[in-house]
């Protein structure tokens, strides 16, 4: 994976995320904060950096390339984001919460994706863009 050959300045173009690259490992990751989220658990409020982010790793090559990740959305974005992300062949591993009560209700979403980075890309940002902040 080390010489894996991705085009990482391509994939931040397509999903407009700036990301780092861990050559030892040949993976590409972007974090897509979302600056709005704050919820209060247990009295305390917490912040994006607190759990509340999301991310995706790309690795492979142009022509085959995995993305994994996770989404944190709001409760009313889990169609939206469900549906753009497998018009773009990526599939859902898991939608669980992290929390119980918390005001907003946050739902979180793990996914996974092989084919062409390109479509990958495409596809997360689809996915980003019917997020209410996006």
């Amino acid at each position: 994976a080390a010489d894996a050959a991705l085009d990482t300045g391509r994939i931040e173009q397509l999903t407009v995320l700036k990301g780092t690259l861990n050559q030892q490992e040949g993976v590409f990751k972007v974090n897509f904060p979302r600056k709005d989220f704050q919820a209060i658990v247990g009295g305390n409020r917490l912040v994006p950096d607190q759990g509340l982010t999301a991310w995706a790793a790309f690795a492979g090559s142009e022509q085959q390339a995995v993305v994994d990740g996770d989404f944190a959305m709001l409760e009313g974005e889990v169609q939206g984001v469900l549906k753009a992300l497998r018009r773009a062949n990526i599939n859902i591993v898991a939608i669980h919460n992290h929390m119980i009560g918390e005001p907003p209700r946050y739902v979180f979403l793990h996914y996974w994706g092989v084919g062409p980075v390109e479509d990958l890309a495409k596809g997360l940002k689809a996915a980003l863009t019917t997020q209410s902040t996006q």
